[in-house]
């Protein structure tokens, strides 16, 4: 394909992802109430009675109720349009690649969603506890202060959590498919995973956006676990290829 062929590919798949993405923008639009009252409730379970009792929500102006039911169903509907706007995104790229580097994507792609969907399922466990540990800071340094907040701080609060939960839990992945490309030596990964439970713990206090020691925990020791899960399992993959290419040498032999 000429660079103008390639360009109009582009232009045609990047047109289908924002048609998608309208789509579903629309239909979350419908079904944005019932998802704010379900997150704002799973905030709300660990708040204790005295905050509870001096909480409340205000808007600032007329107009944020609007804006504010636009962005969350804005970001219900990328959610739902994502995998099929990563698969515009494969189908773009996969011509250009390997056969090497399209084994690995083709496994990546389906655990990616997994995987995401996993981080997504931890922070929704610890949403409470975390709730509880603000909760507490603010009863015990401004005992008898009343919070007012603007509607949408929590959910936000939630979504993003939950949004780098999942991004953080594709950690694995990535040096799963490094290893696989030969871009990161298995020698390495064995060496220096001491360094890499460092920057494992560091990515959770950056990725978290509550910076609270429970999330951060909470994110860090899973990934710590799937980072030896991955490393396992590229030692597992290389010794099978291993043997196959000197079955491969002995037969020709």
């Amino acid at each position: 394909m000429s660079l103008v062929e390639h360009l109009d590919e582009l232009r045609t798949r990047i047109i289908r992802s924002l048609i998608v993405l309208g789509v579903a923008w629309c239909v979350a639009w419908f079904v944005h109430d019932p998802l704010y009252v379900l997150l704002t409730r799973q905030a709300e379970i660990g708040l204790p009675p005295q905050i509870k009792a001096n909480y409340s929500e205000a808007f600032r102006s007329i107009t944020d109720a609007f804006m504010l039911k636009l962005k969350l169903s804005f970001y219900l509907g990328l959610v739902v349009a994502l995998p099929y706007i990563i698969l515009q995104i494969y189908g773009f790229i996969a011509p250009g690649l390997k056969q090497n580097e399209k084994k690995p994507l083709q496994i990546v792609g389906p655990l990616s969603v997994f995987l995401f969907a996993l981080g997504c399922f931890f922070c929704w466990l610890i949403i409470p506890t975390t709730m509880n540990w603000f909760a507490s800071i603010a009863l015990e340094s401004f005992e008898g202060t009343k919070i007012i907040q603007e509607p949408g701080t929590l959910v936000f609060f939630i979504v993003n959590m939950m949004f780098a939960f999942g991004i953080g839990f594709q950690l694995p992945l990535v040096v799963y498919f490094l290893a696989k490309i030969g871009l990161l030596p298995v020698d390495s990964l064995n060496k220096s995973w001491r360094h890499a439970v460092v920057v494992i713990f560091i990515l959770a206090a950056v990725l978290t956006p509550s910076n609270d020691p429970i999330s951060m925990l909470t994110m860090a020791i899973p990934l710590c676990i799937l980072f030896v899960i991955s490393v396992v399992a590229v030692k597992h993959t290389a010794k099978i290829e291993s043997r196959k290419q000197d079955e491969l040498v002995e037969g020709e032999v």
